[in-house]
């Protein structure tokens, strides 16, 4: 696997550390269906959060959250409606992004609550 690769696993499994520590629960990771893909899929008081990671090394170039694209926040909300009809899930829904910066066992997070909403096409 590339080190790339290795750094953002890693990254997604501190983010889902850091929010069980805060009291969400985890429904789903990596959730795949067809070419849609969310992050992780949380639930915390009866509202569901879809969490798009975004793991670096530092910021030297530019910040995490700065990745997702007006292109990636619609992936993401394409996917979320396909995760919530699937599941037949009726629950308000929101989208976060948390940032993962560093090495493995040595990460900074920051965690973006309501960092996007879904855009009206």
């Amino acid at each position: 696997m590339a080190e790339h690769n290795i750094l953002g696993k890693s990254g997604e499994e501190e983010a889902i550390r850091y929010l069980v520590a805060h009291g969400y629960a985890i429904r789903h990771q990596n959730w795949r269906r067809g070419h849609k893909e969310i992050d992780i899929v949380a639930e915390k008081d009866n509202e569901l959060i879809i969490v798009e990671v975004k793991t670096r090394k530092n910021r030297l170039f530019a910040e995490p959250q700065d990745a997702v694209t007006p292109m990636k926040i619609r992936r993401t909300v394409s996917a979320a409606d396909a995760y919530l009809r699937f599941f037949q899930v009726d629950l308000p829904v929101r989208f976060d992004i948390i940032t993962v910066v560093g090495e493995t066992g040595s990460f900074t997070i920051e965690h973006i609550e309501e960092a996007f909403y879904p855009p009206v096409w």
